[in-house]
């Protein structure tokens, strides 16, 4: 067995008791089904969704719909806890609306940009191997699952409170956040459309101001919906508002930056206007160069 396939091994079963602490968390003071916390179940259920993916996925090794059935477990997890809880209020749907707005627009553009490049970098290996691209469909679980966390404590939290200064602000930075992300994006590809930007980096629009401008607007949204979830919860709860930390720490220490820096720095380091653009623009928030 590899060193990879060792770590895989490991890092499987203690994703799962993170998400099971989450969950456990999360669930106090939260409305049952069953005699299910809500917030257990749907944690279970995101997991559920990405091993049954798993299974087709690895049997033909591909990674075609790894971030469609991302996005659709996003929405599938958020909408069944509001349908599942008692009197779901205006925050409760509100929440739910802001996510499901956001994962399906993210769902869209990662699957069409799949379609364009033909393949995605990262799992050019790791589909091949067992245990290792379990465990990165795991992680997907994970991901939903801390992601998500704030909005669905408050979701199901059977304290209600009328929408607030912090549902407003909340509302407004997930909204600029939101916004960022998509004008970000799609400035990027535009100008990966063109032939004459082939083999070259991007520099203008938000990314003149940012290495990473759709990272810094995806980590706002998430401080936006915490700020929406905060008013209602309670106790062990407050837990769930690591969900923007887990996302930022995620885009910028793990998957996201690092990931695209490394190949970034192989395909263009040593070039001149590569590196004055990196020594002079933030990585990731937006600011005036150097």
């Amino acid at each position: 067995m590899s060193k990879e396939d060792q770590q895989s091994l490991i890092a499987i079963p203690l994703s799962v008791l993170i998400a099971i602490g989450l969950a456990w968390a999360g669930s106090q003071g939260g409305y049952t089904v069953a005699g299910t916390p809500i917030f257990t179940l749907v944690v279970a259920i995101a997991f559920i969704i990405q091993w049954l993916a798993f299974i087709p996925a690895y049997w033909r090794r591909t990674q075609a719909f790894y971030d469609l059935i991302g996005s659709v477990t996003n929405i599938t997890v958020i909408l069944i806890s509001a349908l599942l809880t008692p009197a779901a209020d205006s925050r409760a749907w509100l929440l739910a609306g802001l996510i499901t707005i956001w994962a399906g627009r993210l769902g869209y553009f990662l699957v069409s940009r799949i379609r364009l490049d033909g393949e995605d970098r990262r799992f050019r290996e790791i589909k091949l191997a067992f245990l290792r691209y379990l465990l990165a469909w795991t992680m997907q679980g994970l991901w939903v699952s801390f992601t998500l966390a704030a909005a669905l404590a408050a979701i199901t939290s059977t304290f209600k409170a009328p929408l607030d200064i912090f549902a407003v602000t909340g509302f407004l930075l997930w909204l600029v956040g939101f916004t960022m992300e998509v004008v970000a994006d799609k400035q990027k590809r535009d100008f990966r459309a063109k032939p004459e930007n082939k083999d070259k980096f991007i520099r203008t629009g938000l990314w003149a101001w940012s290495r990473h401008p759709n990272y810094f607007g995806e980590i706002l949204l998430w401080i936006g919906i915490a700020m929406v979830a905060f008013p209602v919860l309670r106790g062990w709860q407050y837990v769930t508002l690591a969900s923007p930390a887990f996302v930022a720490i995620l885009l910028t220490r793990i998957s996201g930056i690092p990931m695209l820096e490394s190949y970034a720095d192989k395909k263009w380091g040593g070039q001149p206007e590569y590196e004055t653009y990196k020594a002079r623009t933030s990585a990731l928030i937006l600011r005036p160069k150097k």
